[in-house]
């Protein structure tokens, strides 16, 4: 190619200014590529020399490096010279989220005619402009640096006067000493392209080259497009004059970078950070680069700033580059059913929020005790060695009498052998099984408190996290696959528990635990002291202050049942510790009676965690003595005069039942009984009724402590319990209605249609509170307004295990302002909790966000509908208040199901009537339609741990039709609203009327075809077989034991079954019964009147050895022959069938008196009763002469009652069954359950004809 450098060129002025011209159309896109070309090639066309020969290039590798915090990346490798980088900042992106780290190649040529003050440098707008017109891999080189400046300094000698809007850029030099070329070891060149010499080589044969220095000219960087790029582009020249050789870069970028961010806008870009490229052989120089704030201006090759405009065009061009080439998946699958959907209109009335913007709410401040320790561990280590016979643990038995006392000495010692024992008896020395920082799983039942206490503090003493979970019972508990998925995740190996519980587990016939489903492969470790080795004398944990690292996980069950790992690090849990106790006034040797779990949420943060700060004494009450005894907790407040008491409103509600049957009962003694579930809307009349019947048994108002609380944020507020008798407790009486548009309106007691909410207390010390909308921008509440509940503090969970995404959205929120400024520096924690900061800093909770259902654009929570059907006559109807309420989507649009549990003695008037006071309640009181209310048989609905309903399972069991109700009222009039709009004229042609006179026309807009059959069955062997009955014999020879049918009964226990050969069999037996009984010849119809089962089959694949052809049936119905009998006698008239096969038994109905009041029972023609075959065997297997004759005839009735009958050939019938299997994916080993009627249609070529492909079941 000639040399197309102007260096030696005398070129006149007005053609270097027409040159410059040029170069500017060119850029802003006033001409294409080939006018440039064409009118460059008549300017400069006379004065091009002829060209040298051309010289090696040395190959350079380099890789691309991400480096944080350099503000330029450039080469710089011996005297190569420095290379400025295009796109710095994109392909940074794109290197740091690939995964593998990209190659680039260069190809560096020796330029001996400049001196490196000479050199233009590449800037990265002038770069982009290259990179737009090379992008297309030609080998055109006008756009070397030496040309480029030579044309547009021409052309900016008209505007020298001008003054630049940035400052000048200084000339870019090489930072490397000087060395010869003797010294320069060159890189490594095996991955060019092109074997063109190295760079030593080219120094020994140039005489020059010694005293010169290697420069890149200039790097067309090229930004990365989409997920994928692979681009080479390369030039190379020569210039002429001095008889030196000049060599243009050579550029080979080769990328594979998986990249799914936006291509980058390359007229606008600026680049603010940098790529380092590295060099084998080389040192890297970060050098800090000019930056200009106008995004218009470019650079020359010499460095001159020069007004590039940009024209429309170009980024219009670019702008469509950047969309996506094709449509989002999901608008494939558009239903255009949701454009006739009924569009909810918003109610005009509806209230609106008019306060005025929130604050954010701060609590008391954290006092600091100069007593409290620095660790929980330090704690327990305090009290096992000052008080090692106080006691801190009592468990019960189901008879309500103490089991086991632990004392804070045996606490402190069994749990030091646990740390030792996880630690240094798991695994080997070289590689054992836990490490500090593992995460183990604690598997304890609920009646054993202190073995899952000791176990807890002996993994926080190794420094090993435990994830608390329940006992698997069953292989398929519910929800014991997604615990089992949160194990894998969190990498859990070892399942800590106790020898009870370890000998109640499922065991194999061999004795070993099974691997649940969905859990991974744990080994049983037993924490009994009995089984544990004594650590060495010198052997102590390791105790630290509290820190950052995780101390536990908590798991948490979503509203889809997914299971989550809320990670709690120990900071968080000593703060957490040191807030309750603050807030809760603990002083030391307290007793504290829990009624709670002892494994998460407020029983284990009393129960577990903050006692042992305070070395309390608990009092745990497991959940069997409460179902058996529901007074059991009182009394155990009576009898060791407990200061505080952990329960919920269901303890407080069943306590009330059982209180007549005891006596001597004194509250006096409690100054805090804390509700758990105080947000519940239930939760006050529990309390109010609690308080009406025990208050003249001790218990004072101001006793009744409601908390909130949830998994992430830990707890969230709690009510202090006061000395003063005389203040009431905060509630308020809220508009339901207005609750449905998040709107808080105080309304009065009188009405229905209000909410009642008590407070949850004052935020916790040290904590910021704050309110902000439950969707989209996390944008701060109005004081009237119903928000999701956030909580800045260092007592709140730290992330969900594992899933990094889900974490931002909750674990770090920024509440923004109205006017967009965040309300501070310190991500908020998202609690799932729905409410209001009210007067005086109470915070009110009306619902969770788990259990918001929002209905046509109003929200409904699942606690409020369980609460208002609870209120109709729950002790009379509802099995221990077992009631679910959830939603399911209908018509793009949730609608609400209630499932109750009824009494075992209701009867189903008394079931109907409830269920219709229930729906008269809720639409009156919430203003919403039910869906559907089904009751089903008492305990039959999935239960959680601690016997609740297990929400996300029972869902799924509605879903998928497996609740079996026994009861079932449907509304759907009442809740679809938004049914399809009737159909309407189009005032214009639309797109169906397009496609109606494509139609009409004949013109084809569309055709769909299958897979051709024979070249995709070539190796079965059933393929050289072509008609049916050949097939059924090839099957009884090779596979002559093969079930191919199941008959299942009502009961679903096995009836009968058949296999080919005993099919085989039969048949031949029936052909024999209808050549010599029935004497039929070939081509005669048979009608089968059979129920389903195997005897039609068998009937079937008869006809086809005899050579008739058989036409299914249904029989008439024993209980309504008048009405089914006439059909049946229409298909065997219309078919003109030679004979009859049935059964005995309608055989006899067919001759009955109710039949021969029906229809003619003489005009029947002959019928064969199959149950006593002859023995014989038939001379020979009729074969078709011709696929295509007769196989069978398919009639149907349709709802008019028009009968249709179908004529299926030989091959049609075999072409059908190959096509079934093959789109199916069925294959011999296969069952298929089938549960439709054999006589027609599909249902009759599952049963009938398919049998030779498949099992059927």
């Amino acid at each position: 190619m000639a040399d197309r450098s102007l260096e030696g060129m005398a070129l006149p002025l007005e053609v270097r200014a027409r040159l410059a011209e040029l170069e500017l159309e060119l850029s802003e896109g006033d001409i294409t590529q080939k006018g440039y070309e064409k009118k460059r090639s008549k300017l400069i066309g006379a004065y091009l020399p002829q060209p040298p020969t051309a010289n090696g290039a040395a190959v350079v590798r380099c890789r691309l490096q991400h480096s944080e915090g350099a503000p330029r990346r450039m080469l710089q490798a011996g005297n190569i010279g420095v290379c400025d980088i295009r796109d710095a900042a994109v392909r940074e992106r794109a290197a740091s989220t690939a995964g593998n780290r990209p190659l680039f190649y260069f190809r560096f040529g020796v330029d001996q005619a400049l001196p490196p003050e000479r050199r233009a440098p590449v800037t990265p707008s002038s770069a982009s402009r290259y990179h737009r017109r090379r992008s297309s891999g030609s080998r055109d080189e006008r756009y070397r640096s030496d040309v480029h400046t030579e044309a547009v300094q021409a052309a900016l000698a008209k505007h020298k006067e001008r003054k630049m809007a940035v400052p000048m850029p200084s000339k870019r030099r090489s930072l490397v000493v000087q060395t010869s070329m003797d010294a320069y070891t060159p890189p490594d060149t095996s991955s060019g392209s092109e074997d063109e010499g190295s760079v030593q080589g080219d120094s020994q044969g140039t005489p020059t080259s010694s005293q010169g220095s290697i420069n890149m000219e200039h790097w067309i960087s090229q930004a990365i497009h989409g997920s994928t790029t692979s681009t080479t582009s390369s030039s190379s020249t020569q210039s002429g004059g001095s008889g030196a050789a000049h060599r243009l870069a050579d550029v080979m970028a080769q990328t594979h970078i998986e990249n799914h961010s936006a291509p980058p806008d390359v007229t606008t870009y600026t680049s603010e950070h940098a790529i380092q490229v590295e060099r084998p052989q080389g040192s890297t120089t970060s050098r800090t680069a000019p930056k200009y704030g106008n995004a218009e201006l470019m650079e020359t090759g010499d460095g001159v700033p020069v007004s590039s405009r940009v024209s429309a065009k170009i980024q219009q061009l670019v702008n469509t580059l950047k969309r996506p080439k094709r449509p989002p998946l999901r608008e494939f699958f558009v239903d255009d059913f949701e454009e006739l959907l009924e569009v909810q209109q918003p109610d005009p009335n509806q209230p609106k929020p008019e306060g005025a913007q929130m604050l954010a709410m701060r609590g008391e401040q954290l006092g600091v005790v100069t007593n409290w320790p620095p660790s929980l561990e330090a704690a327990l280590q305090r009290w096992g060695t000052i008080s090692p016979k106080a006691p801190c643990l009592t468990t019960m038995d189901t008879n309500g009498k103490p089991l086991y006392i632990l004392t804070y000495g045996k606490l402190w010692t069994r749990s030091m052998k646990v740390a030792y024992n996880i630690l240094h008896k798991l695994g080997t020395k070289q590689e054992p099984m836990v490490r500090p920082g593992d995460r183990v799983a604690l598997v304890f039942p609920n009646n054993d408190p202190a073995a899952s206490m000791v176990a807890f503090y002996g993994c926080l003493l190794a420094e090993v996290v435990p994830v608390p979970i329940e006992v698997p019972l069953t292989r398929k508990d519910a929800g014991s696959q997604q615990i089992g998925f949160l194990l894998g995740s969190c990498g859990v190996t070892v399942a800590l528990t106790s020898d009870a519980c370890h000998k109640g587990l499922p065991k194999s016939p061999t004795g070993e635990i099974p691997q649940f489903k969905g859990w991974p492969k744990l080994l049983w470790f037993v924490t009994e002291s009995k089984h544990l080795s004594k650590p060495p004398r010198d052997w102590f944990p390791h105790i630290k202050d509290a820190n950052n690292d995780t101390a536990y996980i908590e798991y948490k069950t979503c509203k889809d049942g997914s299971v989550l790992g809320v990670t709690v690090t120990r900071i968080a849990l000593l703060t957490h510790c040191q807030a309750l106790t603050q807030a809760c006034g603990y002083t030391e040797a307290e007793t504290i009676v829990n009624v709670l779990d002892f494994k998460k949420d407020v029983g284990l943060w009393h129960g577990i965690l903050t006692s042992v700060m305070n070395m309390m004494h608990v009092i745990s009450i497991p959940y069997a003595l409460m179902k058996v005894n529901p007074l059991s907790w009182i009394q155990k407040v009576c009898q060791y005069k407990a200061k505080v008491a952990c329960v919920k409103s269901r303890d407080m509600h069943w306590a009330l039942v059982a209180h007549r049957d005891q006596r001597d009962i004194n509250l006096s003694s409690l100054r805090m009984l804390i509700v758990a579930d105080g947000a519940n809307p239930w939760s006050i009349s529990s309390c109010d009724a609690f308080l009406n019947v025990f208050q003249s048994k001790g218990l004072r108002q101001e006793v009744i402590c409601p908390c909130a609380s949830s998994p992430e944020a830990l707890t969230v507020a709690i009510r202090r319990p006061t000395d003063d008798s005389n203040q009431p407790p905060g509630r308020g009486v809220l508009s339901m209605h207005g609750l449905t548009y998040g709107v808080i309106r105080v309304d009065s007691e009188e009405k229905l249609s209000v909410l009642t909410v008590q407070d949850v207390g004052l935020v916790m010390p040290g904590a910021i509170m704050c309110s902000v909308k439950p969707d989209g921008v996390p944008q701060l509440c109005r004081t009237d307004e119903v928000g999701e509940l956030c909580v800045c503090a260092v007592a709140t969970g730290m992330s969900y295990y594992g899933l990094s995404g889900m974490t931002k959205n909750t674990f770090e929120v920024f509440p923004v302002t109205s006017s967009g400024a965040p309300v501070s520096e310190y991500p908020f924690v998202r609690t799932g909790l729905l409410g209001f900061v009210g007067p005086g800093g109470l915070v009110f909770v009306v619902g969770k966000m788990d259990g918001l259902m929002v209905v046509s654009g109003r929200r409904h929570n699942a606690d409020d509908i369980v609460a208002t059907a609870l209120a109709v006559e729950p002790m009379k109807f509802v099995y221990r208040g077992r009631i679910a309420v959830f939603s399911v989507t209908v018509l793009h649009d949730e609608r609400i199901v209630i499932v109750a549990e009824q009494r075992p003695d209701s009867t189903e008037e008394d079931s109907f009537q409830w269920m219709s006071r229930v729906l008269q309640a809720i639409d009156s009181i919430h203003q919403v339609g039910v869906y559907c209310l089904a009751l089903v048989p008492a305990n039959t609905l999935p239960k959680t741990p601690l016997g609740g309903i297990h929400l996300s399972e029972t869902k799924q069991l509605f879903l998928e039709g497996s609740l079996h109700p026994c009861n079932v009222l449907m509304c759907p009039h009442t809740c679809v609203t938004n049914l399809p709009k009737p159909r309407q004229k189009q005032p214009e042609i639309g797109p169906a009327s397009v496609m109606v006179g494509n139609l009409v026309s004949g013109k084809r807009i569309a055709q769909a075809s299958g897979r051709d059959l024979g070249q995709i069955e070539d190796n079965d062997q059933a393929r050289k077989f072509l008609f049916l009955s050949e097939v059924l014999q090839w099957r009884a020879q090779t596979t002559p034991d093969h079930v191919l049918y199941t008959l299942l009964n009502c009961r679903g226990t096995i009836a009968n079954s058949l296999t080919c050969v005993q099919l085989h069999k039969r048949a031949e037996k029936i052909a024999v019964m209808l050549m010599e009984r029935g004497h039929l010849q070939d081509g005669d119809h048979v009608a089968l009147v059979y129920p389903p089962g195997i005897d039609l089959i068998a009937a079937f694949y008869g006809c086809l050895y005899a050579g008739c052809v058989p036409i299914t049936v249904r029989p008439p119905h024993p209980q309504n022959i008048a009405t089914t009998l006439p059909t049946v006698k229409m298909i065997v008239e219309v078919s003109r069938s030679a004979c009859l096969m049935t059964t005995q038994l309608i055989c006899k109905l067919l001759r009955s008196r109710e039949a021969a009041a029906a229809v003619d029972v003489r005009a029947w023609p002959p019928i064969l009763d199959t149950d006593d075959l002859p023995k014989k065997r038939p001379a020979q297997i009729y074969k078709p002469s011709n696929p295509d004759t007769l196989a069978y005839l398919d009639f149907s009735v349709s709802t008019t009652g028009m009968l249709a009958g179908v004529k299926m050939s030989h091959a049609a019938t075999s072409a059908f069954c190959r096509s079934i299997k093959l789109q199916c994916e069925l294959y011999p080993s296969r069952e298929v359950a089938i549960c439709l009627d054999p006589y027609c249609g599909l249902g009759f070529v599952l049963w009938c004809l398919c049998r030779k492909l498949l099992s059927l079941k």
